[in-house]
């Protein structure tokens, strides 16, 4: 079996770390539009990088390279190194709470990657998956206080040692049609803010806080039925 097209996966996925130095870049001077717009282009690579792996079947072309420990490694950096650049370079947060929020932010995350039960067989992320990059997103649209914005970034990074199971919306398998719709429409939404920034339609972002709304009751929903079969089993 020849392992190039696996070869080709991997470096699609590793692209994603080219895509955080270009997104610290931005972030670094300023231009948090072009910043968004880089996470944007990573999430793209994050959420299909996974379908494109399982096509070519890389573990079978390449068994001694682990695609997981690449992908890990590109979404910590992606995902959480560079929206606490964003954070601290947006003044997201109060000056005196910058390296407390920071460091709450990269040590939780730290933990939730390395967990043994990060994801789940059935697909589930275990505690809060770390979405610092939409987290960010929606703080530097909405215009919230600093105050208000460091605590909601400090109960996230607690949420992510609370062991509830957070759906992984491209390989569940219950209401998986309508949540990538949903998702979909939502994704939308989000890059029209996006390049709208730096003058962005506040009402967007309240109304497209039905799919995180959305994502969160049926994360618990689901949780909620596992627990219960692991019960009975």
């Amino acid at each position: 079996m020849k392992a190039w097209p696996a070869w080709l996966v991997h470096a699609y996925t590793a692209t994603g770390a080219v895509l955080a130095f270009l997104a610290t870049k931005a972030t670094t001077t300023g231009n948090f539009r072009a910043a968004f717009l880089w996470q944007f282009a990573a999430v793209l690579v994050d959420a299909t990088d996974g379908l494109l792996a399982r096509s070519v079947r890389v573990h079978e072309r390449l068994p001694h390279f682990s695609g997981q420990k690449l992908d890990d490694l590109v979404d910590y950096l992606t995902f959480v190194f560079v929206p606490v650049v964003i954070v601290w370079q947006a003044a997201l947060v109060p000056a005196t709470w910058t390296l407390v929020v920071a460091a709450a932010m990269l040590l939780s995350s730290l933990y939730g990657f390395v967990s043994e039960d990060a994801k789940t067989p059935d697909h589930f992320f275990t505690g809060f998956p770390s979405y610092w990059n939409i987290v960010v997103l929606y703080l530097a649209v909405l215009g919230l206080s600093p105050a208000l914005n460091a605590v909601i970034l400090l109960i996230l990074s607690a949420l992510v040692f609370i062991r509830i199971g957070y759906i992984y919306p491209t390989r569940m398998e219950t209401a998986r049609t309508l949540t990538l719709a949903l998702g979909s429409v939502w994704g939308l939404m989000m890059l029209l803010l996006i390049l709208q920034m730096p003058a962005p339609q506040r009402s967007i972002a309240w109304a497209s806080l039905f799919f995180p709304a959305y994502y969160t009751v049926l994360s618990l929903m689901l949780h909620a039925r596992r627990k219960v079969e692991m019960h009975d089993t």
